[in-house]
């Protein structure tokens, strides 16, 4: 797998926010990227086309931009930037296992996964966890893939090799509300942690968006 650099975060208007990241992309075979990521390439304009939580976003390697498909003129956020250009770095054509495991179970999970890294179960559990068939109405509008845990359960493929699954368990007299967050034991594998929060974070805003 592909080490990942650290971005060099600028914040001045519309400059790169994500310099290093973008030298990195921009030294690769694009042929054999998207091969990796399961992405597409354009080599007319010499674009990627990713896919973010079902989502077309073009990346311009030559304008250092990346901008939803049918709104080029706005550029993706640091978050959407992260995600997709560290996936393309790091993606290894490997299937999906079909094993779900814990943040704390990635590789250096354990360290990473807490304090201000901490997976937004929170927020999940505040908002669908007095009604968790606010989650199955979340997957239908997103398109995602109804699960079978918890008392309401969704998988949404962040990015073509990366699903995540988001189970709520409501609250009750007796129980407080839960939720968690499961990762295919691959997802260390296309994403370095930071990036994989990143997404998490994405999808879980996606989710309460889809139901307020």
């Amino acid at each position: 797998m592909m080490e990942f650099e650290q971005a060099a975060v600028l914040r001045d208007g519309n400059t790169n926010m994500h310099e290093q990241l973008w030298e990195k992309l921009v030294g690769l075979d694009p042929t054999e990227t998207a091969r990796r990521s399961g992405c597409r390439f354009d080599g007319d304009s010499s674009t990627f086309i990713v896919p973010l939580m079902g989502a077309d976003f073009v990346v311009d390697g030559g304008q250092r931009l990346i901008a939803p498909a049918d709104d080029p003129e706005t550029q993706a956020g640091f978050l959407e930037q992260l995600c997709i250009l560290a996936y393309l770095i790091n993606a290894s054509d490997i299937p999906v296992s079909g094993k779900l495991v814990s943040g704390e179970k990635l590789e250096a999970g354990q360290f990473f996964f807490r304090g201000p890294h901490g997976l937004p179960t929170p927020k999940l559990e505040e908002a669908f966890g007095d009604e968790p068939s606010l989650l199955d109405e979340a997957c239908a509008r997103l398109n995602a893939e109804p699960c079978e845990y918890g008392d309401a359960s969704l998988s949404i493929r962040i990015l073509p090799n990366v699903p995540i699954v988001f189970i709520i368990w409501g609250g009750d007299d007796e129980f407080e509300a839960r939720a968690s967050i499961l990762f295919d034991e691959t997802a260390s594998r296309q994403l370095p942690l930071d990036a994989l929060l990143a997404g998490v974070q994405l999808a879980v805003k996606k989710l309460i968006e889809a139901v307020k």
